[in-house]
């Protein structure tokens, strides 16, 4: 007999979820950000493609970057925007490591250093609940996140982490609301999938 109540009560459990999400926005949050992120990617890609053929060769000016400056630098430069809320587009890194040597393995070095990045984030968030007029200020300034990431957890952080969202807000937002940071390591993994297929992308453009 409990067996046969066990899945009414899974699908029960499933819908009252569904109907969370939908009344509180979640999904029209989720569509209005995917149609945002459709113009930017279009617009960066089509940039990098003129930017090419036109202006600068991307194989040469590349090489000449990794010629005069050593990866290490790069990367370090890279975690330090990843980690301070993405100041430089990643898409601009995942265009560099296609004219390394090993291009996948840098790529998931890549991935790993945003993840990681995004670690930082969240111990800034938490570290700021330590000085008052800094949280203060913060928090008026991230309310969207912060409300968001209460209403909807660690589904905003897989959003955060594949969507263009600032990955590194979302982050601070839960370092502030003080979100279980072992759900948010396992939900931030989402963060190398989206590399893997932005650079699916950029990898083929370039080929």
């Amino acid at each position: 007999m409990r067996s046969q109540l066990a899945p009414k009560n899974r699908k029960s459990k499933l819908q009252l979820i569904h109907q969370y999400y939908s009344y509180t926005g979640f999904y029209n949050f989720i569509w209005d950000n995917i149609k945002k992120s459709i113009l930017p990617f279009i617009l960066i890609i089509g940039g990098l493609i003129l930017i090419d053929r036109f202006v600068i060769d991307f194989n040469s000016f590349f090489a000449y970057i990794t010629e005069n400056y050593s990866a290490i630098s790069i990367f370090s430069l890279f975690f330090t925007s990843e980690s301070l809320l993405g100041l430089i587009p990643p898409e601009l890194f995942i265009a560099w490591v296609k004219t390394l040597p090993t291009p996948f393995l840098n790529l998931s070095l890549l991935a790993l250093l945003s993840y990681l990045g995004g670690c930082v984030s969240y111990f800034i968030g938490r570290g700021i609940l330590s000085i008052p007029k800094v949280s203060h200020y913060l928090e008026s300034k991230m309310a969207k996140h912060i409300i968001n990431i209460r209403k909807w957890g660690g589904f905003l952080i897989i959003v955060g982490a594949l969507l263009p969202i600032p990955f590194s807000m979302v982050s601070i937002a839960s370092g502030i609301i003080s979100f279980s940071f072992k759900r948010y390591l396992m939900y931030g993994l989402f963060r190398f999938l989206r590399f893997y297929l932005y650079a699916l992308a950029i990898f083929s453009l370039m080929s």
